[in-house]
Order: C-alpha cells, then structure tokens, then sequence
C-alpha cells in the first residue's frame, strides 16, 4: 500500500518536515547530542533551555527512529493531499502542541524516574495520524502468510509499533500523547476541523522546501472542462470511452482522490478496473508516467 504518487507533490508541509526531521538529527548526531534531546519539562521550564522545544519535535534520537519515523511520515502525506496544506499546517499545529501539554501532565504526574527525558522526534504528528489512517483508509487488500492475515494496511501498523517500542516507557508516553491528541483533532473538539491556516503558509513552505521527486507543484491545472491527461491516457490504453455499466463506489472515488488523483480520472480507472481499486490505481500511477 503506498500513499499515492510518488514524490512530495501537494504535500509541500510534509516534505518540509522530512527534511527538517533528517537534517536536526543528522546534525545532532555527528555531535553526539542525540541522547540528550529528548523532551524534559524540568529541562525546559527550570533550566530555561527553550530551544528543546523545536529540536524534541525535529530530531530523533537514532537513525533507526529516523528510518520508520520518515517512512511514515511520508505515507501520512495522503492527509496533506486530502485536507489541503492550509488544513493540515492546523492538524500539525494541533497535534504537536496538544501531544506536548500531555507528554508535560505524564510526567508531571507519573513521577517515574524511567520518564524524565522522553524520546525525542515527531511522535505527536505520527501517531496523531494513526486516527484518521485507521478510520479513513480502507483496507483495500488482504492476504496470508502461514496462518496470519495481513492487510494492506498492516505494514504501516507494524513500522509503527516498531517506532511505539522503540524506547519502551520513553517512547510509547509520546506515542500515546499522540493518539490522545489525534483523537481529539477527530472529535472536533473547539471546531478545530473548521479551522484552517492563511494560503500564503502552504506558498512559503512550498518556496522553502527543495523541489519535488516526480514533479513541481508549480504546473499549471488543466482547465475545467478539458479531459485530464490521465483520462485521455486511459482512453487510449483500454479502448476508447469508458463503459457506464459499473459505476463505481463513491468511497472507492473518495479514497483515490484523496491519495491525490483527479476525480474523473479515478472513476473512469475504477470502472476499467470493474471497481478493483489497486487496479484502479496502477492505471493511474501508469498514466502519470507518460
């Protein structure tokens, strides 16, 4: 299971935030400073080290964090591309602000010695995105290995469980803090969901981060009314106008649309595919290469 095309294309926040993540712990880890970055009120509030604020929710603590922390970081980039960044820029907000003030009552209140520096990293934004990934995503795929049954979706569960365990107590409090935050970013609590940034956030952050993999944000839509470039590939490709015999779902339309497809591009794959949605979505990954 993938998150769309490939590439950071209208994702631009996401891939400002893969960079930054890898840059702060690259950095701090040719210094030697990974262990000593986790997030500590004490820290933070008595000795007044205020710059742990930014670098707890940029830089993990070791690379194999980095590694399955950055994958899904970049899966959860379909959110970006279904909300709009202007959206999305408040559901990061929310989610690492909400995650922190918790992280801050767990071990104010916990009082474990095993809890007084966290586990540093975007574990907030990550796992806040485990809310809307297990109640917006379907399961479009299932199979068996042995006598175990996997879905398409399990991967993402499995890469973040690693990530929840990856420092026992020092990671899973953070991962939880998450969950809890996401949990009210889908309860609308405050309206929250109403709430989106100015559009000019989403053009500094397209501008401040490198160009994307596969293609620029920059190009032009195509007009309105004019056939996309991937329905005349698919046209082209599998004989002409689309058969009308088997519309397709409207979830299955949702779901490729949110991974960042053209609406009718996505319903006339769905019914060459007769409604099989991974099938759907190799015609449309096949069309996006020419």
């Amino acid at each position: 299971m993938n998150g769309g095309p490939s590439g950071f294309n209208n994702a631009p926040i996401t891939r400002t935030f893969v960079v930054a993540c890898c840059l702060f712990t690259i950095l701090f880890g040719i210094q030697g400073r990974s262990n000593k970055l986790g997030f500590s009120y004490q820290d933070i509030w008595k000795k007044l080290q205020i710059w742990k604020l930014i670098v707890s929710v940029f830089a993990f603590s070791s690379t194999p964090e980095l590694m399955f922390g950055a994958y899904l970081l970049y899966y959860f980039r379909v959110f970006e591309r279904q909300i709009g960044s202007n959206k999305y820029a408040v559901f990061v907000s929310f989610s690492i602000i909400v995650s922190s003030l918790l992280q801050i009552f767990a071990q104010a209140f916990l009082r474990d010695p095993a809890l007084r520096m966290l586990t540093s990293g975007p574990y907030g934004l990550i796992f806040s995105s485990f809310v809307p990934f297990f109640f917006d995503i379907p399961v479009s795929t299932r199979f068996r290995v042995s006598s175990i049954s996997f879905t398409d979706k399990s991967f993402i569960y499995l890469a973040g469980l690693q990530l929840l365990l990856s420092s026992w107590k020092r990671s899973l409090i953070p991962g939880l803090c998450g969950i809890l935050a996401g949990s009210l970013y889908r309860s609308n609590v405050l309206r929250i969901r109403r709430l989106k940034f100015p559009e000019f956030i989403a053009s500094f952050f397209s501008r401040l981060s490198l160009p994307s993999v596969g293609g620029t944000s920059s190009s032009a839509p195509p007009p309105r009314n004019a056939p996309s470039l991937a329905t005349r590939h698919v046209e082209a490709n599998y004989g002409g106008p689309m058969p009308s015999a088997l519309e397709p779902p409207e979830d299955s339309i949702a779901t490729l649309v949110s991974m960042g497809f053209d609406r009718n591009s996505a319903r006339q794959a769905l019914v060459h595919a007769r409604n099989d949605i991974n099938a759907a979505t190799n015609i449309l990954l096949e069309s996006q290469a020419h």
